[in-house]
C-alpha cells in the first residue's frame, strides 16, 4: 500500500512540475490551443499515442479480449496502419499546412474555415462538446475502477472526484502545452510498464508458444452463452455472422480502427509542429508505442483466462463477476508481483490522465472557441484565454456527471461510440476537404448532418447495446429495437449487432460526393487561400 502511494506521489510531483512549466510558457491563445506550434517529433508522437491509447484501451478493451479472445489484435494492426501511418502521412501533413494557411486553432475551426462556414464550425464544436464527456467518462471510469481495487478503503465515487480534480488543475491552467508535456512523460511510463507486463505474463506461462497453446486448449471452458453468441475459441476469430462477431468486427475493430482518423483531439496535434519533418519522424515512434500498449493489453487480457484458471479454477469472466472492466485490474492486483502492481497503477494513472487531459482540452476549446466566441464578443487574447479555461471547466464537470451515471462494463462501448460518431459526422468532409477542391460548402453541411443523424438513429433504434439501456425505441414502439421481432439469426435480426458506423459512414460519404457534384463550388480565391501552403 505504501509503495503504491509513494509511486503515485512521485508521479504527481513530476506532472505538476511539467504543468507549471507549461503554464509559465502559455502566454497567448495559440500557446493554449496549439502549444505554440513548436513541438518536437518525440513529444508529438508520445502525446498522440498517449491520447489515443488510455485506460479505455488497456482496461476496457483488454477486458473485452479476456472475454472474446485475441481477435482484437486486428484492432492493433488497424490502429498502427491507419491511426499512425495513414493519419500522419496522408492526413497530418495536409492538415498542418492548411491549418496554418487558414490560421485555424481547433478542429471545428479548421473545418469551418476550409468550407467558409460558421455553421460547420459551430455544429462540429457542438457535437464534440456534447459527446466527448461520454468518452472521457469511460476513461475516468477505467482508472477509478483500478484505484478502487488497489485502495478499497476509498470509495469509487471519491476516486472519481479526486482524479477529476488532479487532471483539471493542470489542463485548465496550462492548456495544450501542459497536456503534451505531461503526455510525453506519461507515455514513456506506460510503454515501460507494458513491456514488463507482457514479459512477465509469458514467463509465468512458460513462453509464447506454451501460453497460446494453453489458451487454445481451454476451448471447452468457454461459457455456453458465449458459444451461442458466436465465440469459437480465445485464439481464433468468432463467427462473422454472429452477435459477437459483428460486435468485434464492426464496432470494435472497424469503428475504432477507422474512427481514429476523425478524432478531433488527435487531429489538432498535427498543427502543433513547425514542419512536415516532425510528422515523418513521429511515425516510427508512434507505431512502436501503439504496438506496445494495445498489443500487450489485448494479449494479456486473453491469456488472463489461462492464469486465472490455474490459480483459482475460474476463467477471467467469472473472476470479474460479469463486469469485464474489472478483468485487467484484478489480474494486476491478484496475479502480478506486488512491486509491479504499484508501478502499473502509476502507468494506468498516466494513461488515464494523458487521454482525459486531451479530452478536457478539446471539449473545452470546442465550446469556447467554436461556439461561445461566435456569439460573445472577445476583446483581447486575455479574454479569449479566460473563455477557454471556462470551457474546459464546464467539460470537466460534464465528464464527472457522466462517470457517475454510466453503468459498469461501458468503457469499450463508450469509446467505440465516440470514435464511430466522429467518423460518420466528420471523416468524409475532413478527407475530401484535404484532397478535393470540388468539395462544396453545401455538400459538407449535408454530409455532416446526414452522417450524424443516421448514426444517432441507428444507435437509438437498431443497435442493441445502446438502444436497450437508453430505452427510447421501446418507449416509442414497444420493441427494444426496430428489428427485435425478426427471425433469430436472420440478416435483419443480426442488424442489432452491426455498428452504426458501418451504415452511417458510407451514407455520409455518398452525400458528400453527390451533393458536391450537384452544387456550386467555393470561390477560386478561397480555394487558393486553403491550398496556399502546398
Amino acid at each position: 500500500m505504501e509503495g503504491k502511494l509513494l509511486g503515485i506521489a512521485l508521479y504527481l510531483i513530476v506532472i505538476f512540475y511539467l504543468g507549471l512549466k507549461a503554464w509559465q510558457r502559455t502566454k497567448v491563445s495559440t500557446d493554449y490551443m496549439l502549444a505554440g506550434r513548436q513541438m518536437n517529433p518525440f513529444i508529438l508522437a508520445m502525446s498522440y499515442g498517449a491520447t489515443f491509447v488510455s485506460t479505455s484501451a488497456i482496461v476496457g478493451f483488454g477486458g473485452v479480449s479476456g472475454m472474446f479472445g485475441m481477435s482484437l489484435l486486428w484492432l492493433t494492426f488497424l490502429t498502427i496502419f491507419v491511426g499512425i501511418f495513414i493519419a500522419m502521412v496522408f492526413f497530418g501533413k495536409r492538415t498542418r499546412r492548411m491549418g496554418l494557411a487558414l490560421d485555424s486553432h481547433t478542429f471545428p475551426e479548421f473545418l469551418g474555415r476550409r468550407y467558409n462556414s460558421k455553421f460547420i464550425q459551430q455544429f462540429t464544436g457542438g457535437i464534440i462538446f456534447i459527446f466527448i464527456p461520454v468518452y472521457a467518462a469511460a476513461v475516468l471510469i477505467g482508472i477509478c475502477r483500478m484505484l478502487e481495487v488497489a485502495f478499497p478503503a476509498v470509495s469509487y465515487g471519491a476516486w472519481l472526484v479526486i482524479v477529476t480534480a488532479l487532471v483539471a488543475m493542470y489542463v485548465i491552467t496550462g492548456g495544450l502545452k501542459a497536456v503534451m508535456y505531461t503526455d510525453a512523460f506519461q507515455g514513456s511510463i506506460m510503454a515501460v510498464m507494458m513491456v514488463i507486463l507482457v514479459v512477465t505474463t509469458y514467463s509465468m506461462l512458460g513462453g509464447v508458444t506454451e501460453a497460446h497453446q494453453a489458451l487454445t486448449d481451454m476451448v471447452n471452458l468457454i461459457p455456453e452463452k458465449l458459444i451461442k453468441g458466436g465465440l469459437t475459441g480465445w485464439t481464433e476469430g468468432p463467427a462473422v455472422k454472429s452477435p459477437i462477431g459483428l460486435t468485434i468486427y464492426t464496432t470494435i475493430i472497424y469503428g475504432v480502427g477507422i474512427g481514429v482518423l476523425a478524432q478531433p483531439q488527435l487531429a489538432i496535434r498535427y498543427m502543433t509542429v513547425p514542419s512536415d519533418r516532425e510528422l515523418n519522424r513521429a511515425v516510427a515512434i508512434g507505431g512502436i508505442f501503439i504496438l506496445l500498449l494495445t498489443g500487450v493489453a489485448f494479449v494479456t487480457g486473453a491469456l488472463s483466462n489461462v492464469i486465472f484458471y490455474k490459480e483459482f479454477g475460474k476463467i477471467s469472466i467469472a473472476i470479474a463477476e460479469g463486469n469485464f472492466d474489472k478483468i485487467i485490474p484484478i489480474y494486476i492486483d491478484k496475479i502480478m508481483p506486488g512491486w509491479f502492481s504499484g508501478l502499473f497503477l502509476v502507468a494506468m494513472f498516466a494513461a488515464a490522465m494523458s487521454t482525459m487531459s486531451s479530452q478536457y482540452h478539446v471539449g473545452g476549446t470546442s465550446l469556447s472557441r467554436d461556439f461561445l466566441e461566435q456569439h460573445v464578443k472577445i476583446g483581447n487574447s486575455g479574454s479569449a484565454m479566460k473563455l477557454n479555461r471556462l470551457g474546459v471547466t464546464i467539460t470537466v464537470v460534464a465528464t464527472l456527471v457522466w462517470a457517475w451515471l454510466l453503468p459498469g462494463g461501458v468503457i469499450a462501448r463508450a469509446t467505440a461510440f465516440f470514435f464511430g460518431l466522429c467518423a460518420a459526422s466528420f471523416l468524409p468532409i475532413y478527407v475530401l476537404g484535404l484532397y478535393w477542391k470540388g468539395m462544396t460548402k453545401t455538400g459538407a453541411k449535408v454530409s455532416m448532418v446526414g452522417g450524424f443523424a443516421i448514426s444517432m438513429f441507428w444507435l437509438l433504434f437498431i443497435h442493441l447495446k445502446e438502444a436497450k439501456p437508453i430505452g427510447l425505441c421501446e418507449a416509442l414502439t414497444g420493441k427494444v429495437t426496430l428489428v427485435a421481432d425478426a427471425t433469430p439469426m436472420s440478416w435483419m435480426w443480426l442488424l442489432q449487432w452491426v455498428d452504426p458506423n458501418v451504415v452511417a459512414l458510407p451514407f455520409s460519404l455518398c452525400l458528400a460526393i453527390g451533393v458536391s457534384l450537384a452544387t456550386r463550388r467555393l470561390k477560386q480565391s478561397h480555394l487558393k487561400a486553403c491550398w496556399a501552403g502546398f
